[in-house]
Parts: structure tokens; sequence; C-alpha cells
């Protein structure tokens, strides 16, 4: 069989090309790719060539958003069968290290993640996957859908990590997909008033439809507008999922006294400006999320009975061969692409 891929030679520089088909292990499925959501950090990469301490090594291939359709199985593989739909969960752990034998296998030293150098990702049309790690789509479920489980995991655990519960105030700083999806999940686990700012209006229209309060940081104060909407209290809890100096900043400003602050994004290597009396006086709980772990089920569950309708996240839908031309137009209309996919 034929292994199309799409190999970055160079930032901003991608070329079709065929890579060996993958070597299915005993434990392994074989999956006919459908759908790739293409994610910040893949942009991140054909952009600048890396992304904090990730350096790309070329050539290389990007993507981990992932479903598709199993063609073969493992002798070992019980519970999948040709044909079935289904998304796969990017990360490898090594199963032996004290983080996997904790439970906490995202933190895993040895973690192989599709698309994180020095690992290739699935921007191919054939990948083998351990069948550990890989999810049948419930029968409601698209492979549209299925690819967007990913990201959906990163803002369930940031929900997770921050307790967020019936009642609770929540502020989100960054309505990309990220930002997004963690609105989403705030909603699902009961948040009864959701605030979010970003600077570009599209997004922030795409937060409103999904229940979210807008604030546009570009235009307003950001801190003063979400004082005033929380009576100055604050928020109970302050998801950042933008990762720069002026957010975080902003994140311990507008958390209540004894509020939590979630750390998600990564747009910054080092954060300046810190008060530490804003985190001192109000007891404040900082934690971060390194991506997620045992979230898979809990986003199909989501997506499949309704609760989550995370196809209202994809905002442009692209062809395989147009891939180059995709991830350049996510870059260039930044405005107005929330989350691309492409299709297969």
């Amino acid at each position: 069989m034929k292994n199309r891929a799409f190999y970055m030679m160079a930032p901003n520089v991608m070329e079709a090309g065929e890579a060996p088909m993958p070597v299915m292990g005993d434990d392994d499925v074989l999956v006919k790719m459908q759908a790739l959501g293409i994610c910040g950090s893949d942009l991140h990469y054909f952009a600048r060539g890396g992304l904090g301490a990730c350096a790309v090594q070329y050539p290389y291939i990007l993507g981990h958003e992932a479903a598709g359709v199993v063609e073969a199985v493992g002798k070992n593989v019980r519970n999948f069968v040709k044909g079935d739909r289904v998304t796969m969960e990017p990360g490898i752990p090594c199963f032996h290290c004290e983080m996997c034998l904790h439970g906490l296998y995202n933190l895993c030293p040895d973690m192989r993640f599709w698309a994180t150098p020095p690992y290739n990702g699935c921007l191919m049309d054939y990948v083998t996957h351990p069948a550990a790690f890989t999810f049948k789509l419930p029968d409601n479920v698209s492979v549209r859908e299925g690819a967007l489980v990913e990201p959906l995991a990163v803002g369930l655990s940031a929900a997770e990590k921050g307790e967020v519960k019936l009642g609770d105030t929540v502020v989100i700083f960054g309505a990309g997909c990220v930002g997004l999806v963690t609105l989403l999940a705030a909603k699902a686990r009961g948040a009864s008033k959701i605030i979010i700012a970003d600077v570009l209006a599209s997004r922030l229209n795409v937060a409103q439809s999904f229940g979210g309060i807008p604030i546009d940081s570009g235009k307003q104060d950001a801190v003063a507008e979400i004082m005033a909407l929380t009576g100055g209290r604050g928020a109970d809890v302050v998801i950042d999922c933008c990762g720069i100096s002026l957010t975080v900043q902003q994140s311990l400003k507008v958390a209540r006294l004894f509020g939590r602050v979630i750390l998600v994004g990564l747009g910054s290597d080092v954060i300046n400006g810190i008060v530490m009396s804003d985190i001192a006086d109000k007891e404040l709980t900082i934690a971060a999320i390194h991506r997620y772990r045992n979230q898979y089920p809990v986003a199909l569950n989501a997506i499949a009975n309704g609760t989550i309708d995370i196809g209202k996240i994809i905002s442009h839908e692209y062809r395989f061969e147009d891939t180059p031309a995709a991830l350049a137009e996510c870059i260039q209309n930044m405005a107005t692409v929330v989350e691309g996919v492409i299709l297969y």
C-alpha cells in the first residue's frame, strides 16, 4: 500500500512524499487516517521550526489530533476489528517508570508523543498505534469530532485540575481552540458564569455562542471588566490558555481569595512581572497541566451524549492534498480560523 505523507523541509516549507508503511506490533492496530486536526503546536513547528525547547530535525512530519478506520489488528488485540472507526491518544508512555506506575503516565519522561520532536506525527495515510491508547468512536460521533477529542482532553484536564464545580465563576484567558474547549468543559462541569478574554473578535463571537461572556482585552481593561462582572469578588477558577506574562499577571489579579489559577498555555518560555503579593495575600493555589491522562473516554462519552458539542469548534476543513495551503492559511488568517481539520 502507498503511504502518502507531507514532510516539513524547512520553516514554512512542506513537500508531498511517501512514508514507509508502519510496522504493526502484536499489541497494535493499523489505522487508515481519515481526519486530522491542525493544532497550535503544529503551526508553531511549521512557522518557526520549534516550540520551547523542542526543535525540529528535517524532514519532519506534523500532526497528532487523529481519527481514522482500523485496517488490521495485531495478534494480541481483541477489542478492535477491521472497519472500526477510532481516535488515537497520541502519547505512548513507557509503562515502566515511576510516573507510569503511579498512573501519571502523561508525565512519563520517555513519552513518545506524535509530532513532538524527535518523534514524527501522523500526517500520512497509515499509522500504527497501541490498542491500549486507541478508542472506538460511538456511532453518533463523526471522524471530524473524533479528531478533536485530543484538544478536548486538554480542556477537560484543565477544568478538572481547577476543580470547576456547579455554580463556579470561571475566567479563561485565550479563546483559541484550547480556550474554547476549556469553556465547554467548564460549562459541562456546572460553571454558572464563564468569562473569556481574547483580542480576536471572531474567536470571542464563537465563545459567546457557547455561552461565554466575552471580553475584548485588546480594547478593554480585562482585569477591571472581570472584577466588575464578578462584583469585585473575582473568579473561583482562572484558566490561562495563553501563557504569556500579561495573562499570567492578569490571572493572579482576577482570582478570588483562596481561588485557583491553572496554567495551560505556553505562549512564552519565561514569565516576568509576577507580583508575589497577588499570590500570597489571597492564598492562591496555582497549578499547571501537562496534556492530560485518562480523559479520552470522558471526552467521547460527553460528545456522544450531547453534553459537549465539539463539532462547533471546527471553522475550516481542508483536503489532505491541500495540506501546505491549509497550514499557511491557519497562520495567515488567525483572526478567522478557530480550528482547521484535514480530511483524507
